[in-house]
């Protein structure tokens, strides 16, 4: 089972040990405007996400298979923005506050299309075959431990966070931890850093 598993520690596992370590206590001290919408931790996590994008076009093997996990990462972005949503339609005077699509001339559209597009990426992922790239990385390549956990430490946490509490630093801190993870991860295999079995 060893020889399937990457312990090493790198830059990203320090940035996602950095980020898990601070959660409890920016979610204790920090104000709840660095948790609000365009606040400074949503922008850190559009960076993470837009250099995650950046190393995944920059990738010299397995394009179909990284234009998937660019489409992937587009859709966590445009997540993240609410289709735009919040970048384009605060509420003047209102902090934390943005126009309901219903509120936003053709706003009713941004639903569908979003929709649209996720069909459009499994779609692509099948007609592609991702699964066999992803056998590939599954058997032949350790497995960066670290990250992993990180990542799913992450994805736990922000669930926790959107069930349990309105701290809005606890929740944006948690994916920021996830996207940090994902932009490990993808520098791995994008850039062909990883060990082979």
């Amino acid at each position: 089972m060893k020889k399937y598993i990457n312990l090493k520690l790198d830059l990203f596992v320090y940035m996602g040990l950095a980020v898990f370590f601070l959660i409890l206590p920016a979610s204790l001290y920090l104000p709840p405007e660095f948790g609000y919408e365009n606040g400074l931790i949503e922008n850190m996590q559009m960076i993470i996400l837009i250099l995650s994008c950046c190393l995944v076009i920059k990738s010299k093997e397995r394009k179909t298979f990284f234009n998937l996990i660019l489409m992937i990462l587009i859709i966590l972005i445009l997540r993240e923005i609410n289709c735009g949503r919040t970048l384009f339609f605060p509420i003047p005077g209102q902090d934390n506050a943005f126009y309901s699509w219903k509120e936003i001339p053709y706003g009713w559209l941004a639903h569908p299309l979003y929709g649209i597009y996720i069909a459009a990426t499994v779609i692509y992922g099948f007609i592609y075959k991702f699964w066999t790239d992803l056998q590939f990385y599954i058997t032949k390549t350790k497995i960066p431990i670290w990250n992993t956990l990180l990542l799913v430490s992450g994805i736990v946490l922000s669930l926790l966070a959107e069930k349990m509490t309105e701290n809005f630093v606890f929740e944006e801190m948690s994916e920021l931890l996830m996207y940090v993870s994902i932009l490990g991860i993808v520098y791995m295999y994008s850039q062909k850093k990883y060990a082979e079995v």
